[in-house]
C-alpha cells in the first residue's frame, strides 16, 4: 500500500511540471513588446520569471525579414501558441510590417542567446534572462 502510494505521488509530482501553457489564462499574460528595425532589437534584452503567463509582441518596423532566433529558449517554454514558430521551433520570423504575439511560460532559469539569424553578422543579437 505504502508503494502505491510513493507511486502515485511521484506521477502527480511529474504531472506538476507539464501542462502549465493549456492551464494558463491568457488573458492575464504579462505583455512584453520587441520592435525589430534594420539591424536590432528594442529592446535586446529581455528578462522573464520562471512559472509566469507572458505574451511576446513582436513588431518588425523595418524594411526587411527579420526573425527572432532563440532556440534554445524556446526549448525552454512551454508554449501556448506554437504554431507562430517556424517548422523547427527556433525562429519567429517577421516580414516588413508584420506582427506577431507568442503565448509561453518559461519552465528552466537560464541565459539564453537571441539572434536574428539573418543580421547577426550587423549586431542584431540580444539575450533572454529567466529567473
Amino acid at each position: 500500500m505504502r508503494g502505491t502510494w510513493i507511486a502515485l505521488i511521484g506521477a502527480a509530482l511529474a504531472l506538476a511540471g507539464t501542462g502549465l501553457a493549456s492551464a494558463a489564462d491568457w488573458s492575464r499574460s504579462q505583455p512584453v513588446a520587441v520592435v525589430t528595425v534594420e539591424y536590432r532589437f528594442q529592446p535586446n534584452r529581455l528578462d522573464f520569471r520562471q512559472g509566469v503567463a507572458y505574451r511576446l509582441h513582436l513588431e518588425n518596423r523595418g524594411r526587411e525579414l527579420h526573425e527572432f532566433t532563440a532556440p534554445n529558449f524556446f526549448r525552454a517554454v512551454e508554449l501556448g501558441n506554437p504554431e507562430v514558430l517556424n517548422p523547427e521551433r527556433s525562429e519567429i520570423v517577421l516580414h516588413p510590417g508584420e506582427q506577431k504575439d507568442l503565448y509561453f511560460v518559461p519552465l528552466h532559469p537560464g541565459r539564453y542567446r537571441l539572434t536574428c539569424s539573418d543580421h547577426d553578422w550587423a549586431g542584431m543579437t540580444g539575450e533572454i534572462t529567466v529567473e
